[in-house]
């Protein structure tokens, strides 16, 4: 189908926000949500109220009852508005000190959805039993840590939930008496209190409101509510959660992705706020997104990090509904508001107290991401659409005759007969499974779409499975199957809350049938999968998805699961890529739709962005503020999807995607072909340098994958991350660090750039990457950090590396990443200001699991100067030792003999480049014995003071393996 022709038929099915740009109308505001309104009204009367606001929310002392273990508590609450409505309190400590807080309705009406932490969680948190609780007049607290300097305390009249760090506030649940779990309740049970007053015909009739002060006087949108052509029937009638929480000393917080902004949040209240609207966090297909803006866009993790120079604490609410997030400072600390449309209270306070701790306890409980397959590291080359086989073959040809290394090629939704993912369009795809061979013969992989929407279609064997196994989601009455529109026209949605759609779906991805059940035959063991439009998206319905009022498995409605629904699809994807085949390799899965959790099944991108300076730079922001969720594996399209970038734009573009842990380049239908290749010089020489740089740093790549799936520490590292204690940095999001290699970016994103000023937070020596320009670390008077100036006209990247790093790389050019798996090490040790550099490499066989029996290599790099001046004997020791032998692998059971490393023991380390090298050295041996070549360029050594070109020593092929163990000494 040509382009103008699928514009012709969407025009009739969408509605202009997928036809245009971004249309505000086409979603809510704060104003057209009814339990959001309702939220902020709340929050309005108690600023008007002021000092004698008090909260209705309340524990009944004598209900307290400590679990025998003393791990955790439980008390009655009770909110002075309905006495005889119950609430629970559940509040339990975890053993790494995190505090979770459960408040949920019991013996009401009906139950409320109080799943979503099931589905985030990775496994049941391990209780601290070595906890004591002390119960008060007043409050019950406890006090631990390992210098006990942790407290947590939780006050009866009003409810008051506070963490505490040696005395000070850290973290404040209710403090402004914000609370509010809207109870069930019948349409009888709301009617007002109505009293007689007066006599005859004076008499009148009054109505009484005593709950008003606090709810408001009207029921606002409780039972039901239109918005724009569409109506939310409002089975259960209200249920909004509003909860206040406040961080008293905290004035930068980060998280809650996904939106378009700055990573240190603006506010959204107060005389100076940032925008009018909340925070929204409602999985939303936003085409065209805004770049400052906090709508709502594909994903939703609601945890949010607050920061201040002396801590850093964290919060996360395992919600599931639509939710809106209020932020505004205060002269020490901020306050948020969060208003949730239904769910209960389930909140975890992350005590830190470094970011560090933080990701460590936010991974422990929601999981870490699983080191993925190599080639995913690669270069990814995507567009709407490769219109067939032959356009497949023609694009990898054209990039190997051009030497441009790529790692994947992925189709979207035009490879499928009439748009039923899984059955391919024979007309422009006659050979599907000898296509994908094709491109695997060159150790690359197919990364193919694959929708959550099917057409209705009994001929579709897929549809017809899922019907017939009854696994599709439900209109509001409960039964049937729920229609909507999507790419193929009237479609419905598989419901992966529902048990039995999971060895369905496993089915449906098996490269054989199996007791003659549909099966994807015309596949490969090695296809990767893409899933897309799983905020849901549906064409016709409300905000672009599903009716809140449609029914999943358990009864229970959308408006209850919708930010968890994306997940799980991409749960099932990966679990059904995991038993495709025997032994199991690395799935790769791709989704635009995400909630807290989804770490642990594959990467993600940020959308449907556009080819402008703007987006690209906003792009660097979402995947920074996404890896503090957890979700670390991402980046933004490469070029931008919607639009025609010039060649500067796509230039810079590469090179912000070179330093993107997910690197693909995509493209809309109606845009121009951009594949590389099809630049004129000198841009195109420009994009295969930028090409080759990835390859290179690979290794550098794949180590920091590797740290993060055992740390949860995000890849990309914004400056607040690595230098905590530097306030000058707290807001600073256009630059980062990559994993702990000592790498610092700061891509760029303004067009006519010709330098980049680079903030520094420590007092040490950086180097220019490509031309070993030092700037050397400040006298040590220098309080503050400071800015410096690299140059960065086009094509040069601002890449410096901090010294006391080494930086293992592998400089031959190749086609694919797997080619590259027995080329020779560079390393390139930056001197520190005391001459001393560390570094390490993580190395396994990047496609199966024997890394989890041990089967790696993984080596520290280490460099050491003897203490004395340059040219009067020093001497400049370098190393490599077994990190994993060091106890950095206590999870596995590990043997540096190991099947994977004896593979590549002919691996060997083909340069050293040492940087900040100032005399001419006299000789150079290996452990101990051989001499080798050497050569030196003159330049400042790493002790220097004024900026200039560092002195350079290039070790010339030690004969050293990559694996094995040897020391190099430089003789002065």
């Amino acid at each position: 189908m040509r382009p103008s022709a699928v514009l012709l038929f969407l025009g009739a099915l969408l509605p202009a926000s997928q036809i245009l740009a971004f249309k505000a109308n086409d979603f809510k505001t704060c104003a057209q949500s009814g339990f959001c309104r309702r939220g902020r009204a709340l929050s309005a009367r108690a600023l008007a109220a002021g000092s004698s606001w008090r909260s209705p929310y309340s524990i009944d002392p004598s209900s307290i009852l400590l679990a025998p273990d003393q791990a955790s508590f439980t008390a009655s609450v009770k909110s002075a508005l309905y006495p005889e409505v119950n609430f629970g309190l559940d509040v339990r400590l975890h053993d790494d000190g995190v505090v979770r807080v459960r408040i949920d309705e019991t013996g009401g009406l009906r139950k409320r959805y109080d799943e979503a932490a099931n589905w985030a969680l990775v496994a049941p948190p391990r209780i601290s039993h070595d906890i004591v609780w002390k119960v008060g007049k007043g409050a019950v607290h406890a006090v631990y840590g390992e210098k006990k300097s942790i407290e947590v305390v939780i006050e009866f009249d009003p409810l008051r939930v506070t963490l505490l760090r040696d005395g000070v506030e850290q973290v404040v649940l209710n403090d402004r008496g914000l609370l509010h779990m809207e109870h069930f309740r019948t349409k009888d049970d709301t009617k007002p209190v109505t009293i007689e007053d007066g006599e005859g015909e004076a008499q009148t009739t009054l109505q009484l409101n005593n709950r008003a002060w606090f709810e408001g006087e009207e029921q606002d949108a409780w039972w039901e509510e239109t918005w724009s052509s569409w109506t939310d029937s409002k089975p259960k009638g209200p249920e909004s959660l509003s909860l206040d929480v406040t961080f008293p000393n905290h004035r930068h917080v980060y998280g809650i992705p996904q939106h378009a902004t700055n990573l240190s949040l603006p506010t959204t209240t107060g005389p100076d706020a940032a925008y009018t609207d909340p925070y929204r966090l409602y999985n939303s297909d936003v085409f065209e997104y805004l770049v400052s803006s906090p709508v709502s866009l594909y994903g939703s993790v609601p945890l949010m990090h607050a920061h201040n120079a002396k801590s850093t604490v964290a919060i996360f609410n395992a919600v599931g509904s639509d939710t809106w997030i209020d932020v505004g400072r205060t002269e020490t600390g901020t306050e948020t508001h969060w208003i949730s449309e239904s769910g209960i209270l389930d909140v975890f306070l992350l005590p830190g107290p470094t970011p560090t701790d933080v990701f460590a306890q936010y991974t422990r409980l929601t999981g870490a991401a699983p080191l993925p397959a190599h080639w995913a590291l690669g270069y990814h080359q995507c567009r709407w659409n490769y219109v067939s086989s032959d356009d497949v073959r023609s694009v990898q040809k054209r990039l190997d005759d051009e030497n441009m290394p790529v790692d994947a090629f992925w189709l979207d939704i035009e490879y499928s007969e009439g748009h039923k993912y899984f059955i391919w369009d024979k007309k422009n795809f006659p050979d599907p499974v000898e296509m994908i061979k094709d491109v695997e013969a060159l150790e690359r992989r197919m990364v193919i779409i694959v929708d959550p929407h099917f057409k209705r279609d009994s001929s579709y064997s897929v549809y017809k499975a899922a019907s017939e196994l009854d696994t599709l989601v439900k209109p509001k009455s409960g039964s049937g199957e729920y229609e909507g529109w999507c790419w193929p026209g009237s479609s419905s949605w598989i419901d992966f809350f529902n048990p039995k759609s999971w060895d369905m779906w496993v089915s449906f991805f098996k490269t054989k049938s199996v007791e003659g059940q549909w099966s994807w035959i015309e596949s490969t063991e090695n296809v990767g999968i893409w899933n897309d439009m799983n905020e849901p998206s549906v064409f016709n319905g409300p905000e672009i998805s599903m009716p809140r009022d449609n029914v999943h498995y358990g009864g229970w409605e959308h408006r209850d699961v919708h930010n968890i629904n994306g997940m799980l699809f991409a749960n099932q994807t990966y679990n059904a890529l995991m038993h495709r085949s025997d032994p199991p390799k690395r799935p790769f899965v791709l989704t635009r739709s995400f909630y807290a959790g989804s770490q642990r099944f594959g990467a993600m991108w940020t959308g449907d962005n556009v080819g402008t300076w703007e987006h690209m730079a906003i792009g660097i922001k979402m995947v920074l503020a996404n890896g503090l969720g957890g979700f670390g594996f991402g980046g933004s399209d490469v070029g931008g999807f919607f639009g025609n970038p010039d060649p500067e734009m796509l230039v810079r573009w590469y090179g912000v995607g070179a330093f993107s842990p997910f690197f693909r380049a995509h493209a809309h239908i109606d845009s121009k072909r951009r594949e590389p290749y099809l630049l004129d010089e000198p841009y195109k020489s420009m994009l295969r340098d930028m090409l080759r740089l990835r390859y290179t740093m690979l290794p550098v790549w794949y180590t920091a994958f590797k740290e993060m799936s055992a740390t949860g520490i995000p890849i990309l590292r914004p400056q607040y991350v690595v230098f905590p204690g530097d306030s000058e940095g707290f807001a600073i999001d256009d630059q980062f660090y990559v994993g702990s290699s000592g790498l610092l970016v700061k891509p760029v994103t303004t067009r006519g750039a010709t330098s980049a000023s680079v903030y520094l937070s420590d007092p040490q020596i950086y180097y220019n990457y490509f031309t070993s320009h030092a700037y050397p670390a400040p006298g040590k008077k220098a309080a503050s950090g400071r800015t410096v100036t690299v140059p960065a006209a086009l094509p040069q990247i601002p890449l410096l590396i901090q010294g006391g790093s080494i930086v293992p790389t592998r400089e031959r050019p190749r086609r694919s990443s797997a080619l590259m798996r027995n080329d020779p090490f560079t390393l390139r040790v930056a001197l520190s200001s005391d001459g001393s550099a560390t570094g390490e490499v993580y190395l396994d066989d990047g496609e199966g699991y024997g890394y989890t029996s041990g089967e790696f290599v993984w080596r520290q790099f280490g460099a050491e100067t003897k203490k004395g001046s340059w040219g009067k004997g020093e001497e400049l020791k370098i190393w490599s030792k077994d990190q994993a032998m060091q106890g950095g692998s206590n999870d596995v059971v590990y043997k540096p003999a190991n099947a994977f490393a004896e593979s590549v023991l002919g691996v060997r380390v083909e340069r050293v480049i040492v940087l900040g090298v100032g005399v001419r050295p006299t000789v150079v041996s290996v452990n101990g014995a051989s001499t080798v070549k050497w050569e030196w360029q003159g330049g400042i050594g790493y002790g220097a003071t004024t900026e200039s070109k560092a002195g350079v020593l290039v070790i010339r092929d030690p004969a050293v393996g990559i694996a094995s163990d040897w020391q190099i000494v430089v003789v002065f």
